[in-house]
């Protein structure tokens, strides 16, 4: 079985190639670092779907164009947003990170560079997770007024408990290569000049030599027992953004100066 991943040319939107058992989706907008619009968002949620519709996937690779993975969601949209507006959009970012994680098909994700906010969250939602000496993987909010939500807090911490996940929301650090690997967040880490995703072809291939009902049987017990789809988010504690803080936060990403915060906490 030969499996070839085409570099598709079609920048802005999320690309599905089906073969050899394979389903590759690829995040094609390197030149704004694979930020993800939120048409995007939609379009990855209904690609999640498509990959279960077809009986001959058998394993997903989740990667960005070139040496990125995606650097999140276009905050300079959200600049356009009203608070409403944009906790809508993070409750589809949600769904469609939810949807990816729930595919009943192991998922191996790429992580050929930086995976930060809720690119960093789609990344979790990955099974099995490659990077490299190029990965830089951080959840940097507090900069932006985003009040995470349990979903999100959630994903993060059943990888590397409260207290890590605490660190990295309070200080807005990014974690380097060695660190990513050492918290459990990729599991395999690659030089950089490696061909990452020949890497994730090969280890799709061990996976799918495997017996089938023994994969998915893993997957089902280890995160299927308490989906973070199943959190509501009607309660307040869901609500993504501080309605003072994430307007100021946005605009000061987009006048590139450091933000001005009045909102929660504040006195």
């Amino acid at each position: 079985m030969r499996v070839t991943i085409k570099n598709t040319e079609n920048d802005g939107n999320i690309s599905l190639q089906e073969s050899g058992g394979f389903a590759i989706v690829t995040i094609n907008r390197p030149e704004l670092k694979n930020a993800l619009t939120n048409r995007m968002w939609v379009d990855l949620k209904a690609v999640g779907k498509r990959i279960t519709q077809n009986p001959k996937n058998k394993v997903v690779i989740l990667r960005g164009r070139k040496k990125l993975f995606s650097s999140g969601s276009d905050l300079k949209q959200f600049n356009e947003l009203s608070i409403d507006e944009a906790n809508d959009a993070f409750r589809m970012m949600e769904e469609a990170i939810s949807t990816f994680e729930r595919i009943p098909l192991p998922t191996i994700g790429v992580i050929n560079g930086p995976a930060m906010g809720a690119g960093f969250q789609l990344a979790l939602a990955c099974d099995i997770r490659i990077g490299t000496t190029n990965t830089l993987m951080g959840f940097p909010v507090g900069r932006l007024g985003i009040t995470i939500n349990q979903a999100f807090a959630k994903r993060i911490a059943d990888l590397i408990g409260k207290s890590r996940t605490m660190d990295l929301v309070y200080t807005g650090r990014l974690l380097k290569p060695q660190e990513c690997f050492d918290l459990g967040l990729i599991n395999y880490l690659l030089d950089d000049d490696t061909d990452v995703n020949h890497y994730a072809i090969r280890l799709g291939k061990k996976i799918i030599e495997q017996s089938p009902a023994s994969v998915l049987a893993v997957k089902r017990a280890v995160s299927f027992n308490n989906p973070t789809v199943s959190i509501p988010w009607e309660t307040g504690l869901n609500e993504s953004v501080d309605p003072v803080d994430f307007p100021e936060g946005v605009r000061s990403f987009v006048e590139k100066r450091k933000p001005n915060f009045k909102g929660k906490g504040h006195q």
